[in-house]
């Protein structure tokens, strides 16, 4: 198996090249940096992915917040933590930090708030 890939581990975006044998042998051509053959090894092995979308506020100068994972999950397990996230509200005010959901799904990691809200009329 074949994977063409492009890394995403620093500005570079290198062009990455990726085979598995039938052994399970991997061979990375293409990076310029350890960073890039790891990043490839996790895509063939064990992709991770992080998430960043938006709760409602209620009584917020603005209407939403984003938010994000404070680190990466298991690719298959993002619509599980997108589920969860959504319909989640928060009321104002939020603090970039603030933690909406702890441990999430048990995944070891937390949705972490990254927009300021003041309250509505501060």
């Amino acid at each position: 198996m074949v994977r063409e890939l492009t890394c995403i581990m620093c500005p570079m975006g290198c062009d990455l090249t990726a085979e598995k044998d039938e052994r399970g042998n991997i061979t990375v051509t293409g990076n310029t940096c350890p960073r890039g053959r790891e990043y490839a090894m996790q895509e063939l092995t064990a992709p991770m992915r992080n998430i960043a979308t938006s709760v409602l506020v209620e009584g917020g100068e603005l209407p939403l917040a984003s938010v994000r994972l404070d680190g990466p999950i298991p690719r298959e397990r993002i619509f599980d933590v997108m589920q969860e996230i959504k319909g989640r509200k928060v009321k104002a005010p939020v603090q970039i930090g603030d933690v909406l959901i702890e441990n999430v799904l048990g995944l070891g990691r937390n949705v972490v708030i990254t927009k300021n809200v003041a309250k509505r009329g501060r």
